[in-house]
């Protein structure tokens, strides 16, 4: 029953936050997984995580760029096409680090998968959707607020749920563990691209468990977005707004994708524009200690092809 709650909150987590941080140099970028990291290079996706018995197991498999042609390439789709390839690709390698990390007899089946992706889908739509807008009813009910401050309402509502939900997980010590390998991560994708001298341990850690362009910021972002486009929906009964707020997610997920690429592409000033929800990653990293970090540097390695003993599959 462990794995299954696990993986649930996992994949429950990753609906709404995704990492998809992507290199001026190279497209480099990652996620925590289940006592390892998953990094995806130019050409292959890297995964290294720690074995009971304490050594690395570390796997590769090609990066299909299908996702760069058209019309998948074009803006506001490519955003939602790269959620998509993010997430299917994270849950396989959610599901291979509970295969090696929890042990063969605990290992997942499809049935659990199946499983903690409906629970999770149903828990974004009744946590993220369905109660915010409970909530902006009943500020309308008792304060008055007029259909903008509604709005406004949902969208405050939503983020502080995600927080609360996000600061609750974050108490389990599984969860947590996975927080490390997230800060872990972010450690070694900001020393790679501060082309740090070596990538060692040590090294590695001087670096902040912070990245400007982590997917957690994605959310502060979707918020704003949704505010505005969840409010061409209208007004109408509960269901429809729910229904219409699901339909509608595609296109905020899309131009809040754009608007985090558009900010990584203006140095200095994107990072100081994304500072406010950079923050929110104190919530979702915690500091990764030397064994972890050293797991995250030979993800990296196999992603970028170094390691000519990783275990290459289609």
């Amino acid at each position: 029953m462990r794995k299954i709650i696990i993986c649930i909150i996992n994949v429950f987590f990753k609906l709404y936050s995704e990492d998809a941080a992507e290199s001026k140099k190279m497209p480099i970028g990652g996620q925590a997984v289940i006592e390892g990291v998953l990094m995806k290079g130019p050409k292959r996706w890297g995964l290294a995580i720690r074995k009971p018995e304490g050594d690395i197991y570390h796997e590769t498999w090609e990066n299909k760029p299908w996702a760069e042609k058209a019309p998948w390439k074009y803006p506001l789709i490519r955003g939602v096409v790269t959620l998509i390839n993010m997430m299917s690709t994270g849950i396989r390698a959610l599901n291979r680090s509970a295969e090696i990390a929890l042990g063969e007899q605990e290992k997942l089946t499809k049935k659990d998968f199946f499983l903690a992706i409906a629970v999770a889908i149903f828990a974004v739509v009744g946590l993220f959707i369905a109660l915010p807008l409970w909530i902006s009813d009943l500020c309308v009910k008792f304060f008055g607020f007029s259909a903008v401050h509604k709005n406004i309402a949902e969208g405050i509502a939503r983020g502080l749920i995600f927080i609360g939900y996000v600061a609750l997980i974050g108490l389990w010590s599984d969860i947590k563990q996975v927080f490390r390998y997230h800060g872990a991560e972010h450690k070694t994708i900001n020393a790679f691209e501060s082309e740090a001298v070596e990538l060692t341990p040590e090294e590695v850690a001087k670096y902040s468990r912070i990245h400007p362009r982590c997917g957690t910021s994605f959310l502060l972002v979707v918020i704003v977005v949704s505010i505005i486009v969840f409010s061409i929906a209208g007004h109408g009964s509960l269901l429809w707004r729910v229904t219409s707020r699901v339909v509608l997610l595609p296109i905020v997920m899309g131009i809040s994708y754009e608007i985090i690429k558009g900010a990584s592409k203006m140095g200095i000033f994107g990072v100081i524009i994304m500072y406010p929800m950079m923050l929110l990653q104190y919530l979702t990293t915690c500091e990764p200690d030397l064994k972890q970090l050293e797991v995250s540097i030979h993800s990296l390695e196999v992603a970028l092809g170094k390691d000519s003993e990783a275990c290459v599959n289609k």
